[in-house]
């Protein structure tokens, strides 16, 4: 095999995610042959003995795609240390290590990417891309246009200023909303924030979309692998 960045190994071994490899890397947790290196673009190849944390690691030959319909209380990680259920235990019958694309909170629901892959999950969640995501949200009271163009704006939370979003109201109900929000940052509950912003907090929250890919009629609680024309497209983004 051919010498490519450490980096870029641990990110196609299916371990990290290529910025979350850079983190094991400079934090002395991976060793070649041996010896602890710290440069992430060290050159390796298959033949390299690799370790991350103590244990060796190699490439995945076959990739893994799939969408989940994330149901409200399950965390978004592969262990939790309050022994909260994740969402591998919706994922059953998958060989191989998989490990979610980002995140959706503990009370949110709907589309979950998980995979092996280390440069699709890159791709879908470096800043630097812009991959949109769509949520729909039903929010306590009527918003009126002025707060609409703020949301729209920007809105100043947690010490930063959120990018140019889109919101749509689908619905109002009483004293309620139902608003299609699309945003292509992934800040920490950054919609649930947003919305409490403008005065109007979250009452349920779900994403229907990441990029062009939708949730579609997928069943709450049911995955599916992605096809390979649904892959290509995600990562031509």
């Amino acid at each position: 095999m051919y010498k490519i960045r450490l980096q870029k190994f641990i990110a196609i071994s299916g371990v990290r995610s290529r910025r979350k490899a850079e983190e094991l890397i400079r934090q002395g947790r991976v060793e070649v042959n041996g010896e602890v290196v710290f440069e992430p673009w060290f050159p390796v190849g298959e033949g390299d003995c690799i370790k991350v944390d103590g244990k060796r690691i190699s490439l995945e030959e076959k990739k893994v795609y799939i969408m989940l319909n994330k149901p409200e209380g399950y965390v978004s990680t592969v262990k939790d240390q309050f022994s909260r259920k994740t969402v591998l235990d919706l994922v059953n019958g998958v060989k191989g290590r998989i490990y979610p694309v980002g995140r959706l909170d503990y009370d949110t629901s709907g589309l979950l990417l998980l995979t092996n892959d280390g440069e699709f999950a890159y791709k879908l969640t470096h800043p630097k891309h812009e991959i949109k995501k769509v949520y729909v949200a039903e929010v306590k009271g009527i918003l009126n246009s002025e707060e609409i163009q703020k949301f729209e704006s920007g809105l100043r939370i947690d010490n930063f200023k959120t990018s140019p979003a889109k919101l749509r109201i689908l619905k109002k109900k009483n004293d309620a909303c139902i608003l299609e929000i699309t945003i292509h940052e992934g800040k920490n509950r950054q919609v649930r924030k947003m919305c409490e912003a403008i005065g109007h907090p979250v009452i349920r929250l779900k994403r229907i979309a990441v990029g062009s890919l939708s949730i579609g009629k997928l069943p709450e609680g049911q995955w599916r692998y992605l096809t390979k024309e649904e892959v290509e497209m995600l990562m031509s983004l």
